[in-house]
């Protein structure tokens, strides 16, 4: 197979390297880990998993994620979006240092939360006339709580927009249960849990005509959360459905011509997560499970200390002994990225996505926060001017003769 550092380069990419990385990914049967993160702290750790992995990764923030960056205390009604782009410009500052390519993304946008998806965009149209590129790589709308006229009707809309700059449109067609972000589907039709492949190649069909860089996320039983064995019923092979049934319309020569997209995998067994990858998925979204590992490494460093953290000064080793290098945050905090970052290895395990990118090494870091677009200097144009006044002057002349 290629080599993907043939292809893509490492940080932040955007563009048609996005749709390269996807392409690699599907050919080769492997998805991309889509982590949710909070905090800067959430970022590097996924990063350092992926750096470790050798795999490419996807850094999302939700709407309740940008809110969170950017302070709970603050009210504003652009908070959400303002805290979004601060996450990306963290991102963009950093990713390069890890070596490994990056996709920046934002997670779940239902109707109601359409403010902050344009709040966004506009950060992307800002960003993309100033360097010729867009601040983030890929943005999802999930109006599937909508009709589906209406939701791939406003995903056309939003295509249109962000087609010129090359985002990605990630959208959602199929309800996934349970609750994410403030979108409650814990009581819904069961039914309603499985897309049905008409649905899937009606949403192809309007974006295709606009473009080629948008992903579906085909529901299948997911469930946001995780539960107990038995109580989700995922069908993965409703995915492969999907395929052929696309395929058969388009008369395409490809084997899976839909990029699919993952949710609610927190708890899914191995196998069903590798018959969803070997069916055409190429980014899973990892939430519950990661929160669960960065509380999980906090929780034990806890337990561990507990005797050097219920005062500054005395603990068992003596009255007077202090305990800052117990209580310090960076100690603590270290502790649950490092169980984050395991958790983050493990999906990427999962996924087949380790080893798929040797990180740049040798290689200074910077950060990506744009080159100003270069204008022609006035000289030049003045000299071009004047190049192409003369040879006007000529071929004047030589007509008159």
């Amino acid at each position: 197979m290629a080599s993907l550092n043939d292809l893509v380069p490492s940080g932040v990419i955007t563009g048609d390297d996005c749709l390269k990385l996807f392409e690699h990914a599907r050919a080769n049967s492997y998805a991309i880990p889509a982590v949710n993160c909070t905090s800067s702290s959430t970022v590097n750790a996924a990063l350092e998993a992926a750096r470790k992995a050798k795999s490419p990764i996807i850094i999302q923030v939700s709407n309740g994620g940008g809110q969170f960056f950017v302070g709970k205390s603050v009210k504003d009604p652009n908070a959400s979006a303002a805290g979004s782009v601060a996450l990306a410009m963290h991102v963009r500052s950093v990713a390069k240092y890890y070596g490994i390519p990056v996709i920046l993304h934002s997670d779940h946008c239902a109707k109601k939360l359409l403010p902050w998806f344009d709040g966004m965009l506009q950060a992307d149209e800002e960003f993309f006339d100033k360097f010729g590129e867009p601040l983030f790589s890929s943005h999802m709308l999930d109006l599937s709580e909508e009709p589906d006229d209406e939701n791939i009707a406003i995903c056309v809309e939003y295509f249109k927009r962000m087609a010129p700059m090359k985002i990605w449109l990630e959208m959602e067609i199929g309800i996934t249960g349970g609750e994410e972000d403030g979108v409650n589907n814990e009581d819904v039709d069961p039914e309603k849990l499985y897309t049905s492949p008409e649905q899937v190649y009606a949403v192809y069909e309007a974006l295709s005509e606009i473009g080629d860089t948008f992903s579906i996320a085909a529901a299948f039983g997911n469930v946001h959360g995780v539960y107990k064995p038995g109580n989700v019923v995922l069908s993965p092979e409703r995915l492969g459905k999907h395929q052929e049934y696309t395929k058969s319309k388009l008369g395409s020569s490809i084997e899976k011509p839909i990029f699919l997209v993952m949710h609610g995998g927190s708890g899914s067994t191995d196998a069903e997560i590798k018959l969803a990858v070997n069916n055409g998925v190429v980014k899973m979204n990892i939430d519950t499970d990661t929160q669960w590992a960065y509380w999980n490494g906090l929780r034990a460093f806890e337990k561990e200390k507990r005797d050097f953290l219920q005062k500054q000064i005395g603990n068992p080793n003596g009255a007077d002994k202090p305990n800052k290098k117990f209580y310090d945050p960076r100690v603590w905090v270290r502790k649950a990225e490092e169980s984050m970052c395991k958790r983050v290895l493990e999906s990427c395990d999962k996924l087949n996505s380790t080893g798929k990118f040797l990180p740049t090494e040798g290689e200074a870091g910077f950060a990506q926060l744009g080159e100003p677009k270069r204008n022609p200097s006035p000289v030049l144009l003045l000299a071009t001017g004047a190049i192409i006044g003369s040879v006007a002057t000529v071929l004047v002349n030589e007509r008159s003769k």
